[in-house]
């Protein structure tokens, strides 16, 4: 039997896929899983230019230092603008995408072949061996370090404590000199070198204010830093004097680096504080409240410093307020517990609560005017209206800033003290009117305000007996003290 050309095309085909079929069927060996660990890397040290003004720096020269004895990459939040003539072999990883070029490397850590990282300052110029002096230092003190710093420029480096606070958002710097040479934090311009593998192991490892970001960090995981006294020297170009749209944007990225860290307020050294909180321009820093309990509260915070601040400065203004238009007042619920406890604001509650007797509501034009439904601006920028929820008041910090003080309106009736609005917390109970004659002055935020009489037993009638030294969050059905 003759075959043709087109029946053996065919036979061919037949047999090549019978060979492919039989190849997939057959056992292989397995495929080994992927993994997201960072590779050990290469022997070496990868530069990471990462803290530059970007309208005027000393880019060019600091690259054209470290290059070509170590690789240099120039990190930037999208394209590098304006233009630069970066020496050959200097790489430029934007971190945040362009629409119209290809999407940057999700893991920048792919770029960096190198087991270590140094994370160097515009302006620096690069020292032969100091590198590697640095990586040595981190690597020869038996793990005590997972930093190395070295200063840059004639200043030496500091050494600081850093106490982290998360609970209260807050971190504090304390000067640690006289130390062994492990630190926590350094004060002065340096260069930091880590592992790659530590650095890229962080939730943000190239944010910026670099320093502060690596500090914070490493605050929550225990790192300790070794400094290396022989310092980096400094261009004589210098970059000029920061321009005012520089300073804006590096404000900018410390607020959000502050808010991406769960840090609100920095203690520095000298006791000077910087805030990253809310203000009376901007909304506070919690949303809406649920089952008396705020969002933070679930995650094992306490109410952020910066809205404390702003509650202990509504009350005074209330107070103030209350006491010159002859209301009569007291310190109630939560804020007298605190008050008979510390002084001060119960560290996790979330407003401030006040009664009033009714009849007084009159005596006040911004209560007047709000009992008469209308929200009404005081001269020094705190709103006054009637709460939604029922027949009491409240006081904003501010017609933005929702923080606020709430004024409950009581009555006496047959020598008892009522009111018309009951939201069914624990202590919202009618007291016998001789709680408050006489009112007492008692010191909260700051100030004398006047308080029930025999404040103790008051809070034990409404809370239970051990209020005071028992404390417990808002709603103990929701989250307990003590089961973080």
């Amino acid at each position: 039997m003759r075959v043709t050309p087109c029946q053996a095309s065919l036979a061919a085909a037949i047999g090549l896929n019978l060979l492919l079929l039989l190849y997939w069927i057959r056992p292989h060996a397995p495929v080994p899983p992927s993994s997201c660990r960072i590779p050990r890397g290469i022997p070496g040290v990868t530069v990471l230019l990462r803290e530059y003004n970007p309208m005027d720096n000393d880019l060019v020269g600091t690259s054209r230092s470290f290059i070509p004895q170590h690789p240099v990459l120039v990190v930037t939040d999208s394209v590098l603008y304006p233009p630069l003539p970066l020496p050959p072999g200097v790489a430029v990883f934007p971190l945040r995408p362009v629409p119209e070029l290809p999407a940057p490397l999700a893991h920048p850590e792919r770029l960096v072949r190198t087991r270590h990282v140094a994370l160097v300052p515009d302006g620096t110029r690069a020292v032969p061996g100091l590198l590697e002096r640095m990586r040595d230092a981190l690597e020869d003190g038996n793990g005590e370090a997972r930093m190395a710093a070295a200063p840059v420029g004639a200043r030496p480096l500091r050494c600081l404590e850093v106490r982290l606070e998360a609970r209260e958002w807050t971190v504090r710097y304390r000067d640690a000199t006289g130390s062994t040479g492990l630190c926590q934090a350094v004060d002065g311009a340096a260069v930091f070198l880590l592992r790659s593998r530590d650095l890229f192991a962080l939730p943000f490892p190239l944010d910026r204010p670099v320093a502060q970001a690596l500090f914070i960090q490493a605050a929550f995981r225990g790192w300790k830093l070794r400094v290396v006294p022989a310092a980096f020297p400094l261009s004589r170009r210098l970059p000029l004097a920061p321009h005012l749209q520089w300073e804006t944007q590096t404000e900018l990225e410390t607020q959000r680096l502050m808010r991406d860290l769960g840090i609100k307020r920095e203690v520095l050294p000298d006791g000077r504080e910087r805030w990253y909180g809310c203000g009376k321009d901007t909304t506070r820093c919690f949303g809406t409240i649920h089952a008396g309990t705020p969002q933070y509260i679930l995650t094992g915070r306490w109410t952020p410093p910066c809205c404390l601040r702003a509650l202990r400065e509504t009350a005074r203004h209330v107070v103030s307020i209350l006491e010159s238009s002859g209301i009569r007042y007291w310190l109630e619920g939560g804020s007298l517990l605190g008050a008979v406890r510390t002084g001060d604001i119960i560290p996790w509650d979330y407003d401030v609560d006040l009664g009033i007797y009714k009849e007084d509501i009159g005596k006040c034009r911004w209560l007047a005017a709000a009992a008469a439904g209308n929200a009404v601006e005081d001269p020094e920028g705190f709103l006054w209206e009637k709460a939604s929820e029922g027949e009491f008041y409240r006081v904003h910090y501010s017609r933005s800033n929702r923080l606020h003080v709430d004024l409950w309106p009581f009555y006496s009736r047959g020598g008892v003290m009522t009111k018309d609005t009951w939201l069914g917390h624990r202590q919202d109970v009618e007291f016998p009117e001789r709680f408050l004659q006489p009112r007492e002055p008692l010191e909260f935020v700051g100030m004398m305000m006047m308080a029930p009489n025999r404040a103790r037993e008051f809070l034990e009638f409404k809370f239970g007996a051990g209020a005071i030294e028992n404390p417990e969050y808002p709603n103990p059905s929701v989250k307990r003290m003590g089961k973080e």
